[in-house]
């Protein structure tokens, strides 16, 4: 979107209902890219000695299964803004 002035705005959630896709930030959500997050997140959480290791492994499993689940699209999971995606 733009205004009078010529600069960009940008909610802080947009969602393309038509397409189902999400944008925070004008950045594109893969779930994938979700996925890596989340999977980072429990891997640093798995490195602090604490209960709840194992809930911790689950959290990383299904990050990993989200990466997996969107890996075809990988190329374009942290590209800049609203990107090449048609």
């Amino acid at each position: 979107m733009r205004t009078e002035t010529g600069h960009a705005t940008h909610r802080f959630v947009e969602y393309d209902s038509l397409r189902r896709r999400v944008w925070i930030l004008g950045q594109r959500c893969h779930h994938g890219a979700t996925g890596a997050v989340v999977v980072a997140g429990a891997c640093l959480g798995m490195i602090v000695p604490r209960r709840g290791a194992r809930s911790l492994l689950a959290v990383a499993v299904t990050g990993g299964a989200l990466m997996a689940h969107d890996w075809k699209d990988h190329s374009v999971w942290f590209e800049r803004g609203y990107g090449s995606q048609p």
